[in-house]
């Protein structure tokens, strides 16, 4: 082989190096709190669905579009945000007798496997703790859009999420069951990759 030749092939050789295929890895966004909600609901002896609001929601989402179960989901949820609207209700939330948020300020949920399902759905599940108590749940979620912030400029992904817990589970049973014991979890948050 002539030394041409053999040039030629070794330039090729690595040309080829830098054309490979590459593989897509995760991202770790940043949950925004202005632009997440986690509403609760529940049936008041069988009459209305009241809900409830908290705020100032914190985490991270490691997201793995291309293969969903190296995805990871960390959450953190100042209890004391929490809003019914009726003061007398959000006020008895926060005391000893429901959240007793003195003692349990935060609700967390920790990602244990998510699993990828068809139209952008996922089942994520994972770790709730709320009252000191600790539970295994799984959120049904949706990515609604993932793509650049138009205004940011950052990679942002969007998630509506819904799970149904117990709250007698974590403790908080009061007035069950004429106060469903079932309680109503949805969630909407989007998130960013933050520049380092």
């Amino acid at each position: 082989m002539t030394r041409n030749k053999t040039s030629l092939l070794t330039a090729a050789a690595f040309a080829g190096l830098f054309a490979a295929p590459t593989f897509a890895t995760s991202d770790v966004y940043t949950i925004d709190p202005d632009h997440t909600s986690v509403i609760a609901s529940w049936s008041h002896f069988g009459f209305s669905n009241p809900t409830a609001t908290f705020h100032d929601v914190e985490g991270t989402i490691d997201f793995d579009y291309e293969m969903p179960e190296n995805s990871s989901i960390s959450v953190t949820l100042p209890v004391n945000t929490v809003d019914t609207y009726v003061e007398k209700l959000t006020n008895e939330f926060l005391g000893k007798d429901y959240f007793n948020v003195d003692m349990y300020p935060m609700a967390t949920f920790e990602s244990t496997r998510v699993i990828g399902k068809d139209n952008n759905n996922y089942e994520v599940y994972g770790n709730l703790t709320i009252h000191g108590v600790t539970k295994n749940v799984m959120f049904n979620a949706k990515l609604n859009k993932k793509g650049t912030h138009p205004m940011t400029k950052n990679e942002t992904i969007g998630f509506d999420a819904h799970t149904e817990i117990q709250r007698s589970d974590f403790g908080l049973d009061k007035y069950v069951p004429n106060v469903s014991d079932s309680v109503d979890i949805r969630i909407t948050t989007e998130a960013q990759v933050m520049d380092e």
